[in-house]
Order: structure tokens, then sequence, then C-alpha cells
């Protein structure tokens, strides 16, 4: 099983983002993918999980500058993207 850690951030302008790694990966900055809302995240984690046949773990955390509403923000928005999904 690969992990692939996803972990929010917080820009200097109070906006968050995912920054998603590959922990098979070397830890290099180049490797490091980030995603600026839950569609993005999405498609980069799925194209992540072709590379190794879905059998994908994902690994949630938090910068310690991101706020609780920040990350209810992120949590509300991938649970209407995944009702989206369930409805297709």
């Amino acid at each position: 099983m690969v992990v692939i850690e996803s972990v929010i951030k917080s820009n200097p302008l109070g906006k968050w983002y995912i920054e998603l790694f590959d922990t098979t990966k070397e830890e290099n900055p180049e490797h490091r993918v980030i995603c600026l809302d839950v569609f993005e995240y999405a498609n980069k984690i799925e194209e992540m999980g072709k590379e190794y046949g879905e059998d994908v773990e994902v690994a949630w955390s938090s910068d310690d500058n991101v706020t609780p509403e920040q990350i209810n923000e992120v949590r509300m928005q991938m649970n209407a993207y995944e009702a989206e999904q369930e409805e297709k």
C-alpha cells in the first residue's frame, strides 16, 4: 500500500491549499503537488493512484497555522464533492 500525504496549508493571505506528497518518492520539493481546490485534489489523487494500481491510502494532516474554520471548509467541500460523485 502506498501512502499519499495530504497536508492542509494556509498561504499568507489566509487561503487554504492542499499539498500532496507521495511517500514512496525521495523527499524533494519537486515531488510535492499543490492543489488549490478539492476538484484539483481529487484529480491529482486519482492520477497518483493509477501509478500504483489504486492501492493508495491518504494520510491527512494540517500545518499549525491552519485554522479550524479552514479545516472545516476543506471537509465540507470534500463531502460535497463525494456526494456529487455518488450521484453520477
